[in-house]
């Protein structure tokens, strides 16, 4: 008699497509189908738990399954469970705006909505488009980007990204943009100090040759997540938008992947106390419960776009689902949580505790640099600790690491040869002694063979 797991597993190589998944390697491996979770563990079919190291994908906080969060969409239901708002509102989208503002860098007083990062950023773009030409400022049309940046797979996400293995194959549909190095200091002959100044110079130059045709700087503030959990040197943020305002153009942060607790603030550039003219926010917004994200401006970019209707100034731009009542509800619940369990605090305790747990994988003969800043943790592996050469892309070494640590009970996904740790920030001391273990346990079995 056929199994509930083995009916699911067909289905799923029937008909299922999975995101950034070679799917014919993932048909002759044993898939993982998840049924339920409960605080920050995650239950397949067969009954087998797993810690969610990874925060199933980088946006869970609170855990599943969230008292709090699920009441928060039942009420709501009883009341309406979408309503647009092309051209009317609703009240949980008024609620959260209000709140939103209180909590972001100060300057950010204008909140448009969407359904995920990538569209958030789509937004940002285009805003910063458009905000210059409604101006009458025409010829500043063009981004800055940074080397392995990631802020979504839309097409103009994909644009101002700048992963070779992810967006090459789409490069003739894309508009160009400027790239400039993210300080890699790992990676760079003159350690954080030259991997600083090659950023800052880079910046520097094009800006003072080419300012009067860029728009806007996109960034990852402080961490650069897919390019594989990059720490910006102290300051670098601070020094980038001190450039950007210097000349006359916008900045954009990409809070995704960094908002909501992650870096150990509430925003990423809150650690250095950067107002940006745009910024991002998706992942941890409604507690990793539904898709809702967020692009918030200043006034000034705001005023750009508010004319009379005869003018054309407004923002062409909207989502069926922009703004849902369920997300705004679940993400008013959740920021509540952040504040009744003073989460943001307790990250900068959690995140000593993690740096002190995996300090004895420092001297390990294959762990290149252990990369952290809150608790968003990156882990390199190298075939050469000396020459820092990398393993090769065939050697699926992250992958195989994360294999292994499925197998002892904890889900993760590897950047590369980077093996990612990003837990739900209310995990406990408890939990996370138990997860680095299988994180230290699964590298060193890779690449020591136990």
């Amino acid at each position: 008699m056929i199994t509930d797991y083995e009916r699911l597993a067909a289905m799923n190589k029937d008909y299922l497509w999975h995101p950034f998944t070679q799917m014919k390697d993932y048909y002759h491996s044993e898939p993982l189908i998840i049924e339920r979770g409960e605080g920050i563990m995650l239950y397949d079919v067969q009954g087998r738990a797993y810690y969610d190291g990874f925060s199933s994908v980088w946006l869970n906080v609170h855990g599943h399954n969230v008292p709090e969060l699920n009441q928060a969409i039942t009420d709501q239901l009883g009341r309406v469970a979408h309503s647009t708002l092309l051209g009317m509102a609703n009240v949980p989208a008024i609620e959260l705006a209000e709140k939103l503002v209180g909590i972001t860098p100060k300057g950010l007083n204008k909140v448009f909505y969407s359904d995920s990062g990538a569209t958030g950023v789509e937004i940002a773009i285009k805003m910063a488009f458009q905000y210059w030409h409604n101006q009458g400022v025409h010829g500043k049309t063009k981004f800055i980007t940074m080397k392995q940046a990631y802020h979504g797979d839309t097409i103009g996400a994909v644009s101002v990204g700048a992963i070779p293995l992810y967006h090459d194959v789409f490069r003739p549909m894309l508009f160009p943009s400027h790239v400039i190095p993210y300080p890699y200091a790992y990676r760079h002959e003159g350690g954080e100090t030259g991997a600083l100044e090659a950023t800052l110079t880079a910046l520097r130059s094009l800006l003072e040759t080419r300012a009067d045709e860029i728009a806007a700087l996109i960034v990852e503030p402080i961490v650069q997540g897919a390019g594989g959990i990059i720490i910006m040197p102290p300051g670098c943020l601070r020094e980038m938008a001190a450039l950007c305002r210097k000349h006359g153009v916008l900045l954009i942060a990409d809070e995704v992947a960094t908002g909501f607790g992650r870096t150990g603030a509430m925003f990423a550039c809150d650690l250095e106390d950067v107002s940006p003219d745009l910024m991002v926010i998706g992942k941890g917004l409604t507690g990793g419960y539904l898709p809702v994200a967020a692009t918030l401006a200043t006034d000034e970019v705001y005023g750009a776009f508010y004319a009379d209707y005869q003018d054309q100034k407004t923002f062409f731009h909207g989502h069926s689902f922009t703004g849902n009542p369920l997300g705004c509800a679940v993400a008013l619940a959740s920021l509540k949580l952040f504040e009744e369990w003073n989460l943001v605090e307790g990250v900068r305790t959690k995140a000593s505790f993690v740096e002190s747990k995996l300090a004895a994988l420092k001297d390990r003969p294959y762990v290149g640099e252990i990369r952290q800043k809150g608790l968003m943790i990156g882990i390199e592996l190298v075939r050469d600790k000396v020459s820092r050469e990398p393993y090769d892309w065939a050697e699926r070494i992250g992958v195989r690491a994360s294999l292994r640590a499925r197998e002892l009970g904890m889900l993760t996904r590897p950047l590369g040869n980077v093996i990612v740790f990003i837990p739900p920030l209310v995990s406990n001391e408890a939990e996370l002694d138990a997860m680095t273990d299988i994180l230290a346990e699964s590298i060193l079995h890779v690449t020591e063979g136990g």
